[in-house]
């Protein structure tokens, strides 16, 4: 589990290069250190040519995000995984599970990569509920919820 959710972070890590965002303190605030090392299986067939801005990203929605923990902790998700409330994971309506979606707290542009692996949110007007640990890092905490950029990548 700990390998799969390795290749992840690397696959964010190659995706944020690819994107203007700085890569290095994107995912290097959330995880500790990275290896900054890609392998060949997770870098894209295009990696001889020039990385094109946002080439992989295929949908954008702004809206309310939430965040779900001790409740739903060690419970199953959609997708078959055990729900680890300081995993950066989601969940979200239609998207498949194992999407990578870059999700931008709108209040103070603080940026988190995270997982699909549930399904919901359930509560009308929310478009992404996020572990605790994903709310945390951008400070969705004390106030429960906050509006957001969602960006998902293949």
């Amino acid at each position: 589990m700990k390998k799969l959710f390795t290749q992840y972070y690397r696959l964010a890590l190659a995706l944020s290069l690819i994107m203007s965002a700085s890569p290095s303190s994107a995912l290097a605030s959330q995880n500790g250190a990275i290896n900054h090392t890609i392998s060949q299986k997770s870098s894209s067939s295009r990696s001889a040519e020039k990385p094109r801005p946002n080439a992989d990203r295929f949908m954008v929605a702004v809206g309310k995000a939430s965040y779900y923990a001790t409740r739903f902790h060690g419970r199953t998700t959609a997708n078959g995984e055990t729900f680890d409330m300081k995993e950066f994971t989601a969940a979200h309506r239609s998207l498949p599970f194992g999407t990578i979606v870059r999700v931008t707290n709108l209040n103070n542009g603080k940026m988190v990569f995270v997982k699909i692996n549930d399904r919901g949110p359930y509560i009308k007007n929310r478009i992404i509920d996020l572990s605790k640990a994903a709310a945390k890092k951008l400070d969705l905490v004390d106030n429960g919820i906050g509006r957001v950029k969602i960006e998902a990548y293949n």
